[in-house]
């Protein structure tokens, strides 16, 4: 029977199967009134029928209260007088047959929901006897009886839609399910207990229905009004309708047509408990935070500002008291380092906020959620590493905010606080800055890239005497490794260009507004596109060398228990004090390294050198543009190190070999007696592979211990990786044994092996000093039992509250008579006490979990025992932590043995590289030979580019003799591509090998040390310094003119091309002449002015030389033979290699007409040739120019060696 409303069941007639066709009016109006609303509008319920024709007043839904439904009515006003007719009901009460029949078949359009608007749109309403209604809230269906069914589905609905909502918070793989699944929901309750602002959670897990308004014809319903009328309203709970329901808005009348305009009549609305919000994921914060919106620094300046700093965020003080605790925890951090992104500990996650959430979504699709009222996003706490990696490698700076409690400790930190009055900041979990991360920063193996070393550098710059003077501090932050230098530079920044070049730092520490613009040009050029610019504000942040003692000493870093505490300074930093710029440079460095946490575990390490870029008196000399014209770390084409010098030598098996080869290779040796030696080593090496052998194999696997000890000074050195350090000197001291076998020698490796430190020694006391399972296994460094008291005795309260768990066990059993009861624990719920269904247990014992066949309980004595254990174990942690500590303190102790015994390896390895690499280079192959003759001499025969063996098969070889016997320059001459360029860099390439100590691809090499090598090669210009190809061109020609000397190898390549002919040749001309007769050095002067040629041909320091060529005039091919020989090129070629290039014949035979007419270089070559004829002899200007300035000056002015060269000019006249 269908319910009526309450107390009135009896008088509702039951609807028949089919009902016949009412006679009256009102009865055949009845199915077009219903198609009407139908059309029109399919939410709102068909009018009542009734005889009168008087039009109906309406009520407004919001007076029909839901009171007013419950309550029983007086009969006479809800039941009206009954027609004769059968009365059909307004919404039909059918079979599901009738009802999907019966259904306005032109009213079905495809898509289109036969329901009101709904605002989350979840689900199709069908009125026609819907089922859907099932999940309603009972409370708001008083014409329907509650079926047990209903109720089931609407706690499914609840529990799939709260699932729904919730799952797969971040979108993660099995591992952070795993750890999501580790995490209870207790945590976060333990880490703060701060209202969740956000209403979304709650609407979706806990939704109650809110009351829509309803519409009606009467204030009474009629008799025959199903329950559907209702039931429309109810599901349509979600409309928010801003105007009257179309009921109202249409009336329909037989007889009036025109609709009648509803009274007017205020609509009230339920005023809502809570206010609609989006959700923080759903909007950008600076709509939340008007802050946020306008962002300004810490000192209230705007982008854009001069001052403004980007490190920091201006939060307006009204903010902070709308903040919950865990927000205002966050807020303290991030106002600091805006310009970082935040890594906030939360349980077993790593969670982003607000603007650090949106770049995680937006870079890395981390899945967008929300926090308190912040957006977020999350990761796991085991992959930390891989995240802060990938966001470092972007280029952002990150910070790692660490939980400093867990929920336990916080409740035992409560518990012994309880008399203090406790502030909000206290009722959530302690949280701190741990670390700040950057590229140029970064210190822990697990993050570092590659094994090469990257510099954190300041550099502070002054004027000093209108010349640049520098002060450099640099570190290598993984092995904690300090460099510091100051020079007064030259006008072009020679040295700092080349410390740049060698160091190629990838963070820049820079005093604001404090850089010269051709100091910023250097460091553009010469640095990657990863490169961390930091600009730190004058002495507020860049401190003066004052700030910077008197910090050194507040901060205690050197104390001496016996003298003051200068005395405990390292060596370096104590001379340091008295020069100004560098003890400034490094103020800045120990002040950013102070705001990234780390400054105390490399500075206390004392690992300080001083470092000359330009060791003039030890080293070949490679300045900056030379590392780059040459390629010697990277190359032109990518940046990176294929086909370079490093490269081909790089056969280190060390990280720490690979990282020392880099500094040989920036400093050659200079001192023929250390080539020698470290020569002698190589051949020793490849002559006994034994030595060879066995280190390879035995210290492959080396793990990089030269970063691990640093690790282990800072005392942030996980147990696996402690172990690794001391495998790995026990495998060292293992090898140097065995190498000590086959006779230490006298040369450079016995050397090394007799000064290798007493390892067996300091590493007995290690041998069983912790179980090295456990650390291996567990990540936990457990001392042997006697050696840490205070850990024994934790262990031995833990063991104890073990025991009285056991004895409780077997109290239980004997008391229940089971031997089938046993502890299990269930997620946090430890030691719980399994019992099977069958066995009856004491009321007193509170059942925790349950399955089929077993229950589970704790017992008030076994709930004081597991706590009692969980806080020994809590205790035991600290302490454990303590303790790998202590045995970080007791290994570092030895630091300068640990660190001497690195070095010694590292030099192994290399010379093992240099043995490597010189057996690789095939046939012909040989050990240079080092002269100490007065004349500098570099001599090659049959020479191969050293870079290309392994990619060029047929490399045709070529011989190259300077100075010795021949004259010191080769005027080089030769076809577009026909191989000059190479040539000269292949001579470079040869001397600094050969330097290094390495066997050369050649027959035979003779070389007395050379001092420096300088390069002029290639065009380039310089826009951002507003220097044209000419500019750059003649500035690196006057570094030569300056600094080359006698012993220097110097190689100019087209020099006077970016400029007009006449100029170009005047300017090659006088450099060339200025070179051969005042310089004195060795090199190649490569050109295509051919006149050139002739003005020097009788020079005695001058020799031509040309690229052999064949050409075919006929088809104006050339066929390039990479042979030199002596003589001079016919030509340039230029037209033949237009030709090869595509460029149309008419082009070329227009240019060529041109050239024979234009080209001044043949015409003064024509006119050299005419005076000979005459029988007069051709001077040339350079000669002139030499006997007008001695005449002048007199022959001191000329100087000893350009008189020398002058006179032997004259004799070849």
């Amino acid at each position: 029977m269908a319910r009526g409303i309450e107390g009135n069941e009896t008088s509702t007639p039951r609807p028949q199967k089919k009902l016949p066709p009412s006679g009256s009016q009102s009865g055949k109006n009845q199915k077009s009134i219903l198609g009407f609303f139908q059309k029109k509008s399919t939410d709102s319920p068909s009018p009542a029928p009734s005889s009168s024709k008087t039009p109906l007043v309406k009520t407004p839904a919001s007076l029909l209260s839901k009171k007013a439904f419950n309550k029983a009515l007086p009969t006479s006003t809800l039941t009206p007088t009954p027609s004769s007719d059968a009365i059909e009901p307004s919404s039909p009460i059918r079979e599901k047959k009738d009802a999907t029949s019966g259904r306005n078949k032109e009213n079905e359009v495809a898509g289109v929901a036969f329901s009101s608007p709904s605002r989350k749109a979840r689900k199709t309403v069908n009125y026609v006897e819907s089922d859907d209604n099932d999940d309603d809230d009972d409370d708001d269906e008083p014409f329907q009886p509650v079926a047990n069914n209903a109720r089931k589905g609407r706690a499914l609905k609840r529990r799939r839609v709260s699932v729904e909502d919730s799952d797969d918070e971040f979108g993660f793989d099995d591992a952070t399910q795993a750890a999501m699944l580790e995490e209870d929901d207790d945590d976060d309750m333990e880490d703060f207990i701060a209202p969740d602002d956000s209403d979304e959670d709650a609407v979706v897990s806990k939704k109650r229905k809110r009351q829509a308004p309803k519409t009606s014809k009467k204030v009474t319903p009629p008799r025959s009004s199903p329950p559907a009328e209702i039931q429309a309203s109810e599901e349509d709970e979600d409309v928010d309708m801003t105007g009257p329901s179309t009921a109202k808005q249409w009336t329909y009348d037989p007889d009036n047509v025109e609709p009648i305009n509803p009274r007017s009549m205020p609509v009230f609305k339920k005023a809502s408990s809570k206010k609609t919000k989006e959700r923080p994921s759903a909007t950008e914060g600076e709509k939340r935070h008007t802050w946020l919106a306008n962002i300004l620094d810490a000192d209230r300046n705007p982008p854009g500002h001069p001052e403004y700093d980007p490190r920091t965020i201006y939060i307006p003080p009204i903010a902070w008291d709308k903040f919950s605790a865990f927000e205002k925890q966050y807020w303290e951090i991030k106002q600091k380092f805006w310009d970082t992104v935040v890594f906030f500990k939360k349980g077993k996650f790593y969670e982003l906020y607000e603007n650090d959430a949106t770049i995680g979504h937006q870079l890395f699709d981390l899945k967008l959620t929300d926090r308190v009222n912040m957006r977020m996003v999350g990761v796991p706490e085991a992959s930390l590493d891989m995240w802060a990696s990938q966001f470092v490698a972007k280029g952002y700076k990150v910070a790692r905010v660490d939980q400093m409690e867990s929920a336990l400790a916080k409740e035992m930190r409560e518990r012994e606080d309880k008399p203090a009055k406790k502030t909000k900041g206290d009722k959530i979990i302690r949280r701190e800055l741990a670390a700040v991360l950057t590229s140029g920063t970064l210190v822990d193996t697990g993050m570092l890239q590659n094994d090469m070393s990257t510099y954190c550098m300041a550099i502070k710059e002054i004027d000093r005497d209108n010349l640049p003077a520098f002060g450099v501090a640099f570190v290598d932050t993984a092995t904690a490794q300090f460099q510091l230098c100051e020079f007064t530079d030259d006008i072009d920044m020679t040295k700092f260009e080349t410390l740049i070049a060698q160091m190629r730092p990838g963070e820049l520490l820079l005093e604001k507004s404090c850089i010269s613009a051709k100091a910023m040009r250097i460091l553009k050029n010469n640095t990657g596109p990863n490169t961390l610019w930091n600009a730190l504000k004058p002495t507020k942040e860049f401190w003066t060398a004052d700030i910077t003692i008197r910090e050194i000493d507040a901060s205690g870093y050197y104390e001496s228990p016996t003298e003051e505490n200068i005395e405990a300074w390292p060596p370096v930093l104590r001379e340091a004090r008295d020069q100004d710029l560098v003890m400034s440079a490094f103020g800045a460095l120990l002040q950013y390294l102070r705001t990234l946490k780390i400054e105390r575990e490399l500075v206390t390490l004392g690992n300080f050198e001083w470092y000359d870029p330009i060791r003039k008196a030890t080293s070949l000399v490679l300045d900056g543009q030379s590392l780059i014209n040459l390629e010697i770390f990277a190359n032109t084409f990518d940046g990176s190190t294929e086909g370079t010098l490093f490269a081909m030598l790089n056969r280190c098996i060390t990280p720490f070999g690979k990282r020392l080869l880099r500094q040989w290779v920036c400093h050659p040796l200079a001192d023929a007696k250390k080539i020698n030696a470290r020569l002698d080593a190589v051949d020793a090496l490849n002559a006994d592979s034994t030595i060879m052998d066995n280190f390879t194999s035995s210290l492959s696997k080396l793990p990089d211990l030269e970063r691990l000890i640093s690790r282990v000074h800072a005392k942030r050195c996980r147990a696996q990786d402690f172990l690794k350090v001391l495998e790995g000197f026990e495998q060292i001291e293992y090898t140097i044994s065995m190498l000590r076998q086959f006779g230490e020698g006298e040369g450079v490796i016995g050397q090394l092996l007799s000064s290798m430190p007493d390892l067996a020694s300091t590493l007995a006391k290690w041998k069983d000093a912790f179980n090295r399972e456990a650390a291996k296994a567990d990540g936990i460094l457990i001392p042997a039992p006697g050696v840490e008291e205070d850990f024994d005795n934790s262990q031995e309260e833990i063991d104890s509250c073990e025991a009285n768990l056991d004895q409780l066990l077997k109290k239980a059993r004997k008391e229940l008579g089971s031997t089938a009861i046993v502890f299990r624990d269930n997620g946090k719920e430890i030691y719980q006490l399994e019992v099977p269904n069958k066995i009856k247990v004491p009321s007193s014992w509170d059942q925790m979990s349950a399955t089929a066949k077993v229950k589970r309980f704790y017992t008030p004595e076994l709930r004081k025992l597991v706590r009692t254990l969980q806080e020994a174990q809590e205790t035991h942690g600290q302490i454990a932590k303590e303790v790998a500590t202590r045995f970080c303190e007791k290994f570092d102790e030895d630091y300068t043995i640990w660190l001497a015994a690195v070095k010694i390896i590292a030099q192994l390895d290399c010379l093992i590289s240099l043995a490597k690499a010189s057996a690789s280079l095939g046939e012909p192959s040989c050990r240079p030979v080092f002269s100490e003759a007065k004349r500098t001499v570099v001599e090659f025969e049959d020479l191969r580019h050293p870079c290309m063996l392994n990619t060029v098969d047929d490399f045709i070889p070529n011989d190259i003799k300077l100075g010795g016997d021949s004259p010191n320059i080769d005027l080089l001459t030769g076809a577009n591509a026909a191989g000059k360029s190479t040539i000269l860099r292949m001579t470079c390439i040869a001397v600094i090998l050969a330097q290094v100590g390495c066997h050369l691809p050649c027959a035979s090499a003779t070389l007395t040390p050379v001092d420096r090598i300088m390069s002029r090669l290639g065009a380039n210009d310089n826009i951002f310094a507003s220097q044209s190809t000419f500019f750059v061109e003649l500035s690196e020609t006057q570094k030569i003119l300056s600094e080359a000397t006698p012993r220097s190898l110097v190689i100019l390549d087209e020099l006077g091309r970016g400029t007009s002919s006449y100029d170009g040749v005047a300017v090659a001309q006088a450099v060339l002449h200025d070179v051969a007769s005042c310089v004195g050095c060795v090199g190649f002067f490569a050109t295509h002015y051919r006149s050139l040629a002739t003005e020097f041909a009788f020079h005695p320091e001058v020799r031509n030389k040309r690229m052999a060529i064949h050409v075919n005039p006929s088809s104006k091919s050339i066929t390039f033979l990479y042979k030199l020989e002596d003589g001079v090129a016919e030509g340039s070629f230029g037209m033949h290699c237009a030709a090869m290039c595509g460029i149309p014949a008419k082009v070329i035979e227009n240019a060529e007409t041109a050239a024979r007419e234009w080209e001044h270089t043949s015409r003064l070559g024509e006119r050299m040739e005419v005076k000979r004829e005459e029988g007069g002899v051709y001077v040339p200007l350079g000669m002139q120019s030499d006997v007008a300035w001695a005449l002048r000056e007199g022959l001191e002015g000329v100087g000893d060696r350009a008189l020398e060269v002058l006179l032997e000019a004259i004799k070849g006249l």
